[in-house]
């Protein structure tokens, strides 16, 4: 989690998707950083409310930085990034 190893990890966010740009906001600052978001599910909550739940993987420092630009974009409710491993070098 230094930046320099690479993680997993799941960026959760809640929005209103009334809000203005809300949407076309997250989408531009996840192409911001190709490559680090590999799936995506979008979750209709209720008639004003989204759940997207992202999959990241990459370097930890691009990885956190992301998450923290999305969690706080206007609109986003709330928000969190859960780290986890890649699974690279454990055993069984």
């Amino acid at each position: 989690t230094k930046g320099r190893g690479e993680i997993a990890g799941t960026i959760t966010l809640v929005y209103d998707h009334h809000k203005s740009r809300v949407q076309q906001l997250l989408t531009a600052l996840q192409h911001d950083q190709p490559g680090l978001i590999v799936a995506s599910m979008h979750v209709h909550l209720d008639h004003d409310n989204c759940l997207e739940a992202l999959v990241a993987r990459g370097r930890a420092e691009p990885v956190k930085k992301m998450a923290d630009q999305l969690i706080a974009a206007k609109g986003v409710k709330h928000g969190g990034l859960t780290i986890t491993t890649t699974g690279k070098n454990l055993s069984a």
